[in-house]
């Protein structure tokens, strides 16, 4: 039996999760040729008010959390006919996440081959040596910022047709609080499921732009504005370093938690936003008259127009956005392109709104040059550029890793999980 539910990882399809603040979402694809890949099928689920299991990027819930996972991956494995679905390839964000320049050297004492086994180890290494000082710390993501081999940059990864006797590897360490990490665990391991690989999720944004417009932006600089429904994350790289990445805890859910104030249900102010709504009252194309129903305990609805809408959800926006833009005014010298995206960056003039404060050229990141011509349209918003940049990178991860087996947790592991969950909570 417990052979059963160990395969290899290049036998299943390659599948991604996004833990979202709104909503739970798993897409499964299979690579056409390098880098092009086709979408199998997507499933979502949102999180309910009163069952809320991720917020601000952590999972607060692993019980709920899990639960969630092992649905959607269930309803993806009906979706494209396969049995099951025993691991997934996962983005991580969080309001917690910081970023950290860490090291490791090698000497070999002779020329050897750089094998992948020997970078693994490197790995394992700064992960541990940032681990090790800081233990209420976990690295939840390590991306390569550049190797040396005998003193000599190189331009990629070395492969193990290179030879050296000194390796030098440079990594950029996106750590979090150490709960962050302990509660995605529990919350797949409960799922019966396993990560086969976690990212951060700039690094899948970043890997999805780079591929659609050329390494050249990498090298010249840029930006990505991440704007989520709990969530907005400013990362700035540059010629393979990280230089920023700052998070506030506010987003898109927080315009429309602005609206329901005004009397308004959530659904509403919800759907005001998205149909209605406008970053600024000079992006509005046309001032109309809006009547929507107020909440019970007002009666009525209420008159709003186009204009007064943009300016109230102009003030909020500049709340979210203004310690983000103090932040990119010290290094938008060093970048040519802002890439906006993510779940919320779909509100009307933000693309305007946002060129109007910086110098530096403003678009929307895309992912179409990465999947096959008859995608659905949907699946090219910016809703789903972390899923498709986890798949990339998903993809590269299996080719480095081939043959690996994959295992899904099994009974014994969940039941020592939750036994392990009754003790420490009857302390």
């Amino acid at each position: 039996m417990a052979r059963k539910q160990i395969q290899k990882a290049d036998s299943l399809p390659l599948v991604a999760i996004d833990l979202g603040s709104d909503s739970v979402r798993a897409m499964a694809a299979r690579r056409l040729s390098a880098d092009f890949f086709q979408i199998l099928g997507v499933e979502e689920r949102p999180q309910k008010l009163g069952n809320i299991c991720v917020e601000q990027g952590v999972v607060t819930q692993s019980s709920n959390a899990g639960y969630v996972i092992a649905e959607v991956l269930k309803l993806l494995a009906n979706r494209i006919g396969v049995d099951e679905l025993p691991t997934a390839f996962l983005a991580i964000g969080g309001y917690s996440m910081q970023i950290v320049a860490v090291h490791s050297r090698r000497d070999q004492a002779r020329r050897k081959e750089v094998s992948q086994t020997l970078l693994d180890e490197m790995e394992r290494e700064c992960k541990e040596k940032i681990e090790v000082r800081n233990p209420e710390v976990a690295v939840l993501g390590l991306v390569p910022s550049y190797f040396k081999l005998d003193g000599v940059e190189q331009d990629d990864t070395p492969t193990p047709e290179q030879r050296a006797a000194l390796v030098e590897a440079y990594y950029i360490a996106f750590c979090g609080r150490k709960a962050l990490d302990t509660q995605l665990q529990k919350a797949f391991s409960q799922a019966g499921r396993s990560i086969e690989q976690s990212f951060v999720r700039p690094e899948a944004l970043l890997s999805a732009f780079a591929t659609c417009d050329g390494n050249q932006v990498l090298t010249e600089g840029c930006a990505v504005l991440d704007f989520g429904a709990q969530t907005t994350t400013l990362t700035v790289y540059k010629g393979g370093q990280y230089l920023l990445n700052k998070v506030v805890p506010k987003g898109g859910y927080h315009i429309t938690r602005m609206l329901e104030q005004q009397g308004l249900s959530f659904n509403t102010a919800e759907v005001l936003k998205k149909q209605f709504g406008c970053a600024a009252p000079q992006f509005v194309e046309k001032n109309v008259r809006l009547r929507v129903p107020a909440v019970p305990e007002i009666g009525g609805d209420i008159v709003i127009t186009s204009q007064e809408l943009a300016g109230a959800i102009e003030i909020k926006l500049q709340e979210i956005l203004a310690p983000l833009l103090d932040e990119l005014k010290k290094v938008e010298s060093r970048i040519k392109t802002i890439y906006i995206t993510g779940g919320a960056s779909m509100l009307q003039g933000l693309d305007a709104y946002l060129q109007e404060q910086t110098p530096v050229h403003v678009c929307y990141g895309a992912h179409n040059y990465l999947l096959h011509r008859d995608t659905e349209e949907k699946y090219l918003s910016p809703l789903y550029t972390s899923l498709v940049g986890t798949i990339l990178l998903g993809q590269d991860y299996r080719d480095s890793h081939k043959d690996q087996l994959v295992r899904k947790p099994g009974f014994f592991d969940r039941v020592k999980e939750s036994t392990l969950d009754m003790f420490i909570e009857s302390e």
